[in-house]
C-alpha cells in the first residue's frame, strides 16, 4: 500500500507544470547566485534592481521553455535528450535576454533594466547546471524509492555486444518491472573482467549453481543475434539447469520501429529448442499465383488450414472460400479474418465426404486453387474407426480432387503427413492412401489440373499435439505423459508448415511430393523434460514424466521417404522433391474406388485388409489389425 501511494504521488504531482515552475524558480535563483558570483560572493550590489529584472527573466524563461518543451520529458526518466532540450531552451532564454539587454542600451528606455553582459553569461551556464542536475537529482531520488519499495527482478545478460547493450538499455527504460542487472555473460576471452557502465563482463564458465546463488540471480537473458539453433538448445540445457528463469532477445526484425521494448523479451519457447535452423520462405511468385484467385481451403478450421488460410488472406485474393465441418472453430476463424478487415471471403459449414454439397460450392465459386487440409490425423481415434478414416482421409480427398478437374481447377495442392510413409496405423495407411489416388490423377492426360502433395512431420502447437498436451499436464501438476522414452519426431511450426504448403502451390508441374529438410528428429522425453524446465519447475522433483507403453500403431521412430524413394533438390535448399515409386494407375484406381464403396458396409478388418492390399509396406504394430499381416505372410 505504502509502495503504491508514494509512487502514484511522484507521478501525479511532478506533472510537467510542477516541473515547470521548479524551473522557472531555479532559473530565478541563478540569476541571484550569478550576480553573487559576479561580484566576489557578495550583497554588494544594486539589489533594488532585482525587483525590475527578477520578473523581466521569469516571463523570458516562461516562454523559452514553452516554445521548447523542455518541461514535458518525464523527469524520473530524464536522459540525454532531455538534458539537450534544458540546453536549448535557456539558449534561447539568454539570446533574448541578450537582445533586450542591448535593445535597451541602445534606446535607453528603463535604466534600471540594464544587466551586464558578464551576468547574462554566468547566468546562462548557472541555470544550465542547476536545471540538469535537479532533474537528475529527482531521477535518482525516484529509483532509490523504487528500488527499496519494489520486487526486483536480478538478471544477468547472456552477449556482451551490440544486443546485450541494447537490451540493458531496454531493462533500465522499463516503468513497469524493475530489473537489477548483475553482470553480463560473453564467451570472448577479450571482453572478461571488463566492464561496461560499470557491470562487469564474466567469462560463461562463472555461471556455476554456487555463482548463481551467492549473486541471487532470478533471470538470464539470452541477447545473441543470429544464434544458431543447436547453440541455443546447448546454452539453454546449461542455463534451466542452474534453476533460473531463461529469457531470450526477438530478432532484430520483430524489434518495434527498430527499437527493443522490455516487453519483447519473452520466455524461451520449445519451438526455439529444435535444434535447427528456423525454415524461411519469402517468393514473390507465391503473390503472383493467388492474387486476382478464387481460393479454396478445406479442413479450414484446424491448425494447418486456419494458418493456411490467415496467410492466404494477406495476398489480394479474388476471393477465399473456407470450408469445414467443425462449426464451432470456422466461427473463429471467421470472426479472426473480420477483425483483421478481411472481407472478400465466404465460409461454409460443409462436409468433404458430401460430394453433391461440395459441387454445390465449386459450381458457385469455381475455385482456381484448391488447398485440401481436411483430414483426420489422431492415431489412437482412427485405429479404432477406420470406417471413418477411411471415409474423410480417402473419399473426401477423392471428392475434391474429382470436383477440382470436373471444374477445371489450375492447382490442387494436398496436406499429407509423415506418417502416410511405410505406414503402421490406420491413419497413416490412409493418407498413403490418398497420395497414391492424388498420383493416379497426376498421370492422366485428359485433365489440365495440376496435382502437388505436401509431406512433414509434427507440427508444434497443433491441436491435440503434444507440446499442448504437456502444457495441460504441467498445469495440473503433472504428471506428463510419454509412450516410450525413445520415441523421436520431427518438429516444425506452423507457419512453416503452412508456408510449405502455398510455396508447393507455385513449384513443378503436377504429381511431386515435397518434403522437408527438417534436420534432426528430437526425442518427446527431452522436450517433456525441456518443458518442465521452461516453466520453472525441476524434473523429477516438482514434475515426473511417466512412460505408458505405445499406443496402437504407433511408430517408435517416423520417416519422410518410403522403401524406393530417394529424393531431389529444388531452389528451395529446404525443400525436396520425394521420387515415388513406380504404381500400376489402373489397379490402384480401381481399388481405391473399392475401398470407398466397400468401406459403407462398416467391416473395419475387410476395410484395413484391402488397405494393405493397396498399400503393400502397410505393416501393422502394436496393433488388433497384425493378425492380417500373418495371414498376409502365410
Amino acid at each position: 500500500m505504502l509502495k503504491n501511494w508514494i509512487l502514484k504521488a511522484l507521478d501525479r504531482y511532478a506533472s510537467k507544470w510542477i516541473v515547470l515552475t521548479i524551473d522557472i524558480f531555479l532559473v530565478c535563483f541563478s540569476f541571484i547566485l550569478a550576480y553573487t558570483i559576479r561580484f566576489n560572493t557578495s550583497l554588494n550590489f544594486d539589489t533594488e534592481k532585482l525587483v525590475y529584472q527578477l520578473p523581466f527573466i521569469a516571463l523570458v524563461a516562461l516562454f523559452s521553455f514553452l516554445s521548447v518543451g523542455s518541461y514535458r520529458g518525464i523527469i524520473r526518466h530524464t536522459g540525454t535528450r532531455d538534458a539537450f532540450n534544458v540546453f536549448i531552451g535557456l539558449s534561447l532564454m539568454s539570446l533574448l535576454i541578450i537582445i533586450s539587454v542591448l535593445a535597451n542600451s541602445a534606446l535607453k528606455l528603463f535604466p534600471l533594466f540594464t544587466i551586464p553582459k558578464s551576468i547574462v553569461i554566468i547566468h546562462f551556464l548557472t541555470s544550465v547546471i542547476l536545471l540538469i542536475i535537479s532533474r537528475f537529482v529527482f531521477k535518482a531520488f525516484f529509483e532509490i524509492i523504487s528500488t527499496e519499495l519494489d520486487n526486483i527482478t536480478n538478471v544477468l545478460i547472456y552477449g556482451a555486444g551490440d544486443s546485450g547493450l541494447i537490451t540493458y538499455g531496454a531493462l533500465n527504460r522499463d516503468s513497469k518491472n524493475k530489473y537489477e542487472v548483475l553482470g553480463f555473460i560473453d564467451d570472448n576471452p577479450k571482453k572478461h573482467g571488463k566492464k561496461i557502465d560499470r557491470i562487469k563482463i564474466y567469462d560463461g564458465n562463472n555461471l556455476t549453481k554456487n555463482f548463481i546463488d551467492t549473486k541471487k540471480v532470478d533471470e538470464i537473458i539470452i541477447s545473441i543475434q543470429n544464434i544458431k539453433s543447436e547453440k541455443l538448445l546447448i546454452l539453454t540445457d546449461k542455463l534451466l539447469a542452474l534453476g533460473v528463469k531463461v529469457k531470450i532477445v526477438p530478432p532484430l526484425s520483430k524489434w518495434i520501429d527498430g527499437d527493443l521494448e522490455a516487453t519483447q523479451i519473452k520466455q524461451v519457447k520449445i519451438e526455439d529448442l529444435l535444434n535447427r535452423k528456423p525454415i524461411s520462405i519469402d517468393n514473390p511468385i507465391v503473390g503472383r499465383e493467388v492474387n486476382d484467385k478464387v481460393v479454396m481451403v478445406t479442413g479450414a478450421a484446424g491448425s494447418i488450414g486456419s494458418e493456411i488460410s490467415r496467410q492466404l488472406s494477406s495476398y489480394k485474393l479474388k476471393h477465399l472460400i473456407l470450408i469445414d465441418q467443425a462449426e464451432s472453430p470456422l466461427y473463429e476463424i471467421e470472426q479472426q479474418l473480420i477483425q483483421n478487415g478481411i472481407s472478400n471471403f465466404t465460409a461454409f459449414v460443409a462436409d468433404v465426404r458430401d460430394a453433391k454439397r461440395m459441387d454445390e460450392i465449386f459450381e458457385k465459386y469455381t475455385p482456381q486453387k484448391v488447398f485440401h487440409a481436411a483430414a483426420y490425423k489422431h492415431v489412437p481415434l482412427m485405429e479404432k474407426s477406420p470406417y471413418e478414416a477411411v471415409k474423410i482421409n480417402v473419399l473426401g480427398t477423392k471428392n475434391i480432387a474429382d470436383l477440382a478437374i470436373k471444374h477445371k481447377a489450375e492447382r490442387f495442392v494436398m496436406v499429407s503427413t509423415d506418417k502416410a510413409v511405410n505406414p503402421t496405423n490406420v491413419m497413416g495407411a490412409t493418407k498413403r492412401i490418398a497420395e497414391m489416388y492424388i498420383s493416379c490423377l497426376s498421370n492422366r492426360e485428359n485433365h489440365s489440373t495440376k496435382f502437388t502433395t505436401t509431406r512433414f512431420g509434427n507440427v508444434l502447437g497443433s491441436n491435440g499435439s503434444v507440446i499442448p498436451l504437456f502444457k495441460k499436464q504441467i498445469e495440473n501438476g503433472g504428471p506428463l505423459t510419454v509412450t516410450h522414452k525413445d520415441i523421436t519426431r520431427y518438429f516444425m511450426t506452423i507457419p512453416e508448415a503452412c508456408r510449405l504448403v502455398l510455396e508447393a502451390g507455385t513449384m513443378g508441374n503436377g504429381g511431386e511430393i515435397y518434403i522437408f529438410d527438417m534436420g534432426k528428429s528430437v526425442k518427446i522425453f527431452e522436450i517433456a523434460k525441456r518443458m518442465i524446465h521452461l516453466s520453472g519447475l525441476t524434473y523429477p522433483d516438482d514434475i515426473d514424466i511417466k512412460i505408458t507403453g505405445l499406443r496402437p500403431g504407433e511408430k517408435l521412430y517416423e520417416e519422410l521417404l518410403a522403401n524406393g524413394e530417394n529424393t531431389t533438390p529444388t531452389y528451395h535448399e529446404k525443400i525436396l522433391i520425394a521420387k515415388t515409386q513406380e504404381i500400376d494407375i489402373k489397379s490402384i484406381s480401381k481399388k481405391i474406388e473399392t475401398l470407398c464403396s466397400m468401406n459403407n458396409k462398416i467391416n473395419n478388418f475387410d476395410t484395413v485388409s484391402l488397405m494393405k492390399e493397396i498399400v503393400p509396406e502397410y505393416v501393422s504394430q502394436n496393433s488388433i489389425y497384425q493378425e492380417l499381416d500373418i495371414i498376409k505372410e502365410n
